[in-house]
């Protein structure tokens, strides 16, 4: 089983100008590529000859053949694996089931991330030890120190590197065994909400008051980096006002980040522990989205990320994730009597306004059961596999 572990990077001033190096050089061979392959494409399609369409192979080997001098200073493996990608992209671009469909576009280096792969790295005494480019005598060249993990074992996979906001991390895919959880023989169903998640054991509460502290900071930093601007209207991003402003900004997204993904990877973990069966809703995030009413909430509220790493520690640990049908009427069906509100009678974001009752509040009018909305939504999605 491939098991990904994130960690942080800590690299000399050699091994920064290296990982900068490469991550350009990953650029441009991605846009080297993608401007070859176009060409290709469009070539096939004026002469009409399936033979000049463009493949991996084709553009690597072209890109190869034209390789300049300073090239040959980089890992050859970059521009390798840059291609590799760029072929799985295009492949993809020809199957508009894709979440996200769409052609390639090339990589800008204003963009916040920027990254490279390499299939050559080692884990050697606790520390990542990159390919050293051949024939060339470099000064502080060294394993670089990382973080973020307790015990890294397995063999190592294609790794990804990459700086964001002046901080380096990797992601280290490694073959390893894992063995599966006890048995507990229970089962749950959770029920994601904007600021809180409902399971069969309580609530988890999404949006602490910390948080809410540090949203009201961001919104803070943003107001202030809007007024920054110069006469003629564009920011003032040479000045150091402004880079101390962004500086504060980036620090404080990164908090909210990092508080997020350790409260779901607790979550996610406690459910794994304590039930072999688990229920969640199949929703259409990108839909939800849409409404700039509740756009922000579903932003922050992480429903993507709880779904994504939930599934693969089920994976792992053998446990049963259940997906609900995106149509099923969780909120509207009664789970004493199975009635399920029609027309008027739905209770939406506002209650409902037929019956003056509150969002929160779910009552039946054909049983005459009175439950808290959430907790019925949890009820209705335990039928599934009861």
């Amino acid at each position: 089983m491939i098991r990904t572990q994130k960690v942080r990077l800590y690299p000399n001033s050699t091994m920064k100008k290296a990982l900068d190096e490469l991550c350009d050089y990953r650029r441009f061979c991605w846009n080297q590529g993608l401007a070859l392959w176009n060409e290709m494409y469009d070539a096939s399609l004026l002469l009409d000859d399936k033979k000049l369409r463009p493949s991996e192979r084709k553009v690597r080997d072209e890109m190869v053949h034209n390789k300049q001098d300073w090239q040959y200073q980089l890992s050859s493996r970059t521009l390798q694996l840059a291609i590799s990608d760029l072929g799985k992209a295009w492949k993809n671009f020809f199957n508009r089931a894709q979440p996200d469909w769409g052609k390639p576009k090339f990589k800008s280096k204003k963009a916040p991330r920027q990254g490279f792969k390499t299939d050559q790295a080692k884990l050697v005494n606790g520390k990542l030890r990159l390919d050293k480019p051949r024939d060339i005598k470099i000064t502080g060249w060294q394993d670089i120190k990382i973080t973020g993990a307790k015990s890294l074992k397995g063999e190592l996979k294609v790794i990804s590197v990459y700086r964001e906001n002046g901080r380096y991390w990797a992601s280290l895919p490694l073959e390893t065994s894992l063995e599966s959880k006890v048995k507990t023989h229970r089962q749950t169903a959770v029920d994601v909400n904007v600021g809180h998640f409902n399971y069969t054991a309580g609530e988890i509460n999404t949006f602490s008051p910390h948080l809410q502290r540090l949203y009201k900071r961001i919104k803070h930093y943003q107001r202030q980096l809007a007024r920054k601007r110069n006469v003629d209207g564009r920011k003032a991003t040479g000045t150091n006002n402004y880079e101390k402003t962004r500086a504060k900004l980036q620090r404080d997204y990164r908090r909210v980040a990092n508080i997020q993904h350790d409260l779901i990877q607790k979550f996610t973990t406690k459910l794994v522990n304590d039930y072999d069966q688990i229920v969640i809703e199949d929703l259409d995030v990108k839909q939800m989205q849409m409404s700039h009413v509740a756009s922000k909430g579903l932003q922050r509220s992480l429903f993507g990320y709880f779904r994504q790493v939930l599934t693969y520690k089920c994976n792992w640990y053998g446990k049963e994730l259940v997906l609900a049908d995106r149509h099923y009427p969780s909120t509207q069906r009664c789970s004493a009597c199975g009635n399920i509100k029609q027309g008027m009678e739905k209770i939406t974001l506002a209650g409902n306004a037929k019956h003056h009752t509150k969002h929160n509040e779910y009552i039946c009018y054909k049983c005459g059961a009175v439950m808290d909305r959430d907790e019925n939504a949890v009820n209705n999605l335990l039928t599934l596999i009861q």
